[in-house]
C-alpha cells in the first residue's frame, strides 16, 4: 500500500513538471496543433505521460520492489512502441491508416494467442486498435481524454487487482497518476494538448490491459465488461463515423461532430461538457467493474448499451456542420457557403458573397443584390431637342470605368478645341450650359461619374439596419 501510494504521487509530480518542460519544447519547434482550435496549441503533452508511466514502472522493476511480469513487461514496451509511433504522427503529419496498421502490429505483440485461439486474437487485435483510434479522436476538447483515461484506468485496475494480477493493478495505478498530473495543464483553458503520442499510448495500455483482465472468462460476459469499460470512446466513433456517412464527409476529415463539440452546442461550457461525460464514463465503469467482479449480471450492460444508443441518436439531431444555403440570381441556381466561411468578390460593396458564374459586373446581377447600377450603355447622346452635349464616354454593360476613358475623354477634347479660331489648347468650342464656345469647361465635368462608396456590410445586413433606424 505504501509503496503503491509512493509511485503514485512520483507519477504525478513528474507527469507535472514533464508537461510544463515539454511544452516549451514544443513552442520552441513549432510543435503546435492548428487545425482545430482557435489558437495554437503545443503539442508533446501526452509524451510527459507516456515518460512517466514508463519510467516509474521501470524503476520499480529494477529495484524490485514491484516487479514487471513477462505480459506486462511485453505490454509496456509495445504501449511506448505505439507513442513513438503517435509522436511521429504530431511532427510529420502521418495519415491515420498508418497508425492503424502499427497499432494493430503492436496489438498483436500483447494478445495471447494460445490462450484465446485464432478467431479470438484476430478480434482481439482489432478491437483494441480501434479502441487506440477512439481514445485519438477523444482529444478533441481540453481535459476530455484524460478525464476518461483516468476513469478508465482506475477501473481496469480494481478488475486487475480482483484478478491477482498486483504487477498490471501496480502498472494502472501509475498510468491515472500520471494523467492526472497532466490535467493540471490540460485542463480548460489548456496550455499543452495531449497529441497522438499520448492518446494512442492511452488507448492501448486500457484496452490490452482490460482484454489481460478478462483473459479465460467466457464471450459473451467478456465483450460485455470490455464494452462497458470503453462505451464512452466507443459510442464517441460511433457517432463520427454515423455522422459522417449520413453528411456524405470523408471518414477520416476531422471536423466539429465529436461529443464535446454537440453538447456545447445544447449550451454546457466546454468545462461542463467535459465534467458530464466524465460522469457518463464513471458509471459505465462502474458498471463493467461490477459485473467483472460478480456484483452484478452481463445483462446490466444493456443498459448502458441503451443510453449509449440514445445518447448517439440524440446528438445526431445537432447540426454539426455549416450548412449550404442556395441562392437564385436570374434563374441560376447557385450554391453559397454556410456561416463561418468567406469568400472573395470582385463587385463592390458585396464582400462575403459568391459570384455568380457568367454575371460578372453585369447590372442585372447588382440589380438583384440590391446595388445601384451606375452608367451602362443605354445612355443617351443627345437630347430630344438636338442640341449637342459636352462629349460623354460611353461605359460597359456593367457600368464600370476602364483606365484608358479619362484619356479618351482629353483626347476628344484637344480635338475638339483645335479646330476653333482663337480657342487656346484644351478648351471646348462650347460651353456645358449654353453651349457658347471658347468657354473652358471645368474638369470635373469631363470625369465621369463616381462610382457609390464603398459599403462595409452586405445588403442582407444592411436592411434590418435601414428598418431598425427608421
Amino acid at each position: 500500500m505504501l509503496y503503491g501510494i509512493t509511485t503514485a504521487i512520483t507519477a504525478l509530480l513528474l507527469a507535472a513538471l514533464l508537461s510544463a518542460l515539454l511544452r516549451v519544447l514544443a513552442l520552441r519547434l513549432g510543435l503546435v496543433d492548428r487545425r482545430r482550435r482557435a489558437r495554437p496549441l503545443p503539442l508533446l503533452g501526452g509524451l510527459a505521460v507516456v515518460l512517466s508511466t514508463c519510467l516509474v514502472a521501470a524503476a520499480g522493476g529494477w529495484t524490485g520492489t514491484a516487479p514487471l511480469g513477462d505480459g506486462v513487461g511485453r505490454l509496456l514496451t509495445a504501449g511506448a512502441a505505439v507513442a513513438v509511433l503517435g509522436t511521429a504522427a504530431d511532427v510529420w503529419r502521418l495519415k491515420t491508416p498508418f497508425l492503424f496498421v502499427g497499432t494493430a502490429l503492436a496489438a498483436a505483440c500483447v494478445v495471447p494467442y494460445d490462450e484465446i485461439g485464432p478467431v479470438a486474437w484476430i478480434a482481439a487485435v482489432a478491437w483494441i486498435a480501434c479502441v487506440a483510434a477512439a481514445f485519438r479522436g477523444l482529444d478533441h476538447a481540453d481535459g476530455l481524454a484524460g478525464t476518461v483515461g483516468v476513469l478508465t484506468a482506475f477501473g481496469v485496475g480494481v478488475c486487475a487487482a480482483a484478478e491477482v494480477m498486483d504487477d498490471l493493478a501496480v502498472l494502472l495505478s501509475v498510468l491515472a497518476a500520471a494523467l492526472t498530473g497532466f490535467l493540471m495543464h490540460n485542463w480548460h483553458p489548456a496550455r499543452v494538448a495531449f497529441g497522438s503520442g499520448g492518446s494512442l499510448f492511452t488507448g492501448f495500455v486500457l484496452a490490452s490491459a482490460a482484454l489481460l483482465t478478462r483473459t479465460g472468462y467466457d464471450t459473451g460476459s467478456t465483450v460485455a465488461v470490455l464494452f462497458a469499460l470503453t462505451a464512452t470512446a466507443s459510442a464517441d466513433a460511433v457517432l463520427v463515423l454515423v455522422s459522417r456517412k449520413l453528411a456524405g464527409r470523408p471518414l477520416l476529415r476531422r471536423g466539429p461532430d465529436h461529443f464535446a463539440h454537440r453538447l456545447r452546442r445544447l449550451g454546457p461550457t466546454p468545462p461542463g461538457a467535459t465534467v458530464l461525460l466524465g460522469l457518463a464514463t464513471f458509471a459505465a465503469v462502474l458498471v463493467g467493474v461490477l459485473v467483472h467482479t460478480g456484483w452484478a449480471k452481463p445483462t446490466a450492460v444493456l443498459w448502458v448499451a441503451g443510453a449509449a444508443l440514445a445518447v448517439v441518436l440524440g446528438l445526431l439531431r445537432v447540426p454539426a456542420y455549416a450548412p449550404r444555403r442556395h441562392t437564385e440570381v436570374n434563374g441560376a441556381r447557385a450554391q453559397t457557403p454556410g456561416s463561418g466561411t468567406r469568400t472573395q468578390s470582385r463587385v463592390p460593396g458585396t464582400r462575403g458573397q459568391t459570384r455568380v458564374p457568367g454575371t460578372r459586373g453585369r447590372p442585372e446581377e447588382r440589380t438583384a443584390r440590391g446595388l445601384p447600377v451606375v452608367g451602362g450603355a443605354t445612355r443617351a447622346r443627345a437630347d430630344a431637342s438636338g442640341s449637342e452635349g459636352p462629349p460623354r464616354v460611353r461605359g460597359d454593360a456593367s457600368g464600370a470605368r476602364s483606365r484608358a476613358e479619362p484619356f479618351r475623354a482629353l483626347r476628344a477634347l484637344r480635338q475638339s478645341g483645335a479646330g476653333a479660331p482663337g480657342a487656346p489648347r484644351g478648351r471646348a468650342p462650347y460651353d456645358a450650359e449654353s453651349g457658347a464656345a471658347g468657354v473652358q469647361v471645368p474638369r470635373r465635368q469631363l470625369e465621369y461619374p463616381p462610382p457609390p462608396p464603398r459599403q462595409s456590410t452586405s445588403p442582407q445586413v444592411r436592411a434590418p439596419l435601414r428598418i431598425r433606424d427608421g
